[in-house]
């Protein structure tokens, strides 16, 4: 098979997308496919020798990847121009697919079914489309989208593009009862997690350089690493509330590690809290993100409560593999909610209660062998669930029974 994959966001930035995307091509371009990629050029800060430049072509191992600059602004208005730039250089991309090939698009942006339409009817393509955030969902429910108007416009865009496509696939269950509730149809929709390198994300042990380096070693540990975006940011600041609460303690460190839009926003939350049990750094070389999570003693997933009914993020199959307990700030309906008691790898909280996350963390900490048997379950579920070549082989199977 040809494979095209669009994806807005590739290697050397960092980030579930980039990381995902790069070892789904390697795997398919392995298994005999023609790959290519179809992305853009890299954002600051990790744009270091692609400045200047507004078309790159490239050869990985295996593969191809083209690159198209596109803006950078962490603002909502600016972000969605720099999705149109995108889209509209997907479209022109178009010129090199083939009747049959396969065109893959990874969602958002949702302007992004825009070209797997025309692919399909322009070109012969055969197109998944790969859904991993519900929007407009998202801005509307996090206030960026008000406008009546304007929410029915994106709505009724959101059910041509879903109309326009014969095989979605999405990453949860919560992201299908979504769509199929919208009117799309369930035989066209397939559930495939995200998936993680359990060979790379393994248990290790808490004292390692990473954790020195950084002053862990002898800190009770709870730790979130991920995009600070919408979808986390009011999770997050709930959870310096919470750190406010834990003060006292000198034992519990708080450490936030990641970039994102709203970073500067969670800075000045913390700054104003003045919080010394909370430790923020940068994303970390991904080399070291196994010794990174083995460095803590509970891992955290924050979703707001919308969220939270919708999706498993991809950083949970991460904390699950580096055996880890999980605590999980999410909606008690929420599927995440449901996999982190039915595998009893971690514990939940409500994500808008700073009390009861609290309390749960003081437990946590009391229950060094609970902790050990959490983490122990969690990786156990993902080598069955979620290992890289289980899932991946999905895809393959998938891309190749799509008409």
């Amino acid at each position: 098979m040809r494979i095209f994959i669009h994806t807005m966001y590739y290697l050397p930035e960092f980030g579930s997308a980039p990381i995902l995307m790069n070892e789904l091509a390697t795997q398919l371009a392995r298994n005999g496919h023609a790959v290519e990629i179809v992305t853009t050029l890299p954002r600051p800060p990790h744009n270091k020798g692609y400045e200047g430049r507004f078309y790159v072509r490239e050869t990985r191992t295996g593969f191809r990847v083209k690159r198209i600059l596109t803006n950078f602004t962490r603002h909502h208005f600016g972000r969605l121009i720099a999705w149109s730039i995108y889209t509209l250089y997907t479209m022109v991309h178009l010129a090199k697919v083939r009747r049959g090939d396969v065109v893959f698009l990874r969602l958002p942006p949702l302007q992004l079914g825009v070209t797997g339409i025309l692919a399909r009817f322009l070109r012969g393509a055969r197109v998944l489309l790969n859904v991993q955030d519900i929007h407009p969902d998202l801005s509307i429910e996090s206030g960026l989208l008000k406008n009546p108007l304007a929410i029915k416009a994106a709505l009724g865009f959101e059910k041509w593009i879903y109309d326009g496509h014969r095989n979605i696939v999405v990453i949860s269950d919560g992201f299908k009862r979504n769509l199929t509730a919208k009117g799309v149809s369930p035989d066209k929709i397939s559930v495939i997690p995200n998936w993680v390198d359990t060979e790379f994300m393994r248990p290790l042990p808490k004292v390692n350089p990473v954790s020195e380096k950084h002053g862990l070693a002898d800190k009770f540990v709870l730790l979130y690493s991920g995009i600070v975006s919408i979808s986390s940011y009011a999770t997050l600041v709930r959870i310096l509330e919470t750190a406010a609460l834990l003060k006292d303690d000198p034992e519990i460190l708080f450490v936030i590690v990641g970039e994102g839009f709203k970073a500067n926003d969670l800075q000045a939350k913390a700054a104003e809290l003045d919080l010394p049990n909370v430790l923020r750094l940068p994303f970390q070389p991904y080399r070291d993100v196994p010794q990174m999570m083995a460095s803590a003693d509970v891992l955290l997933v924050p979703l707001d409560k919308e969220k939270s009914l919708l999706s498993v993020p991809s950083k949970f199959y991460n904390y699950a593999a580096a055996g880890r307990p999980v605590l999980g700030l999410a909606h008690e309906n929420s599927e995440i909610f449901q996999i982190i008691r039915d595998t009893r790898c971690g514990l939940c909280a409500p994500p808008d209660d700073p009390m009861r996350i609290a309390a749960v963390i003081r437990a946590l900490k009391k229950d060094a062998d609970g902790r050990a048997a959490m983490g122990a379950n969690g990786r156990t579920y993902a080598l069955k669930n979620v290992a890289k070549d289980l899932v991946l082989k999905m895809f393959e199977e998938l891309m190749t029974t799509i008409s």
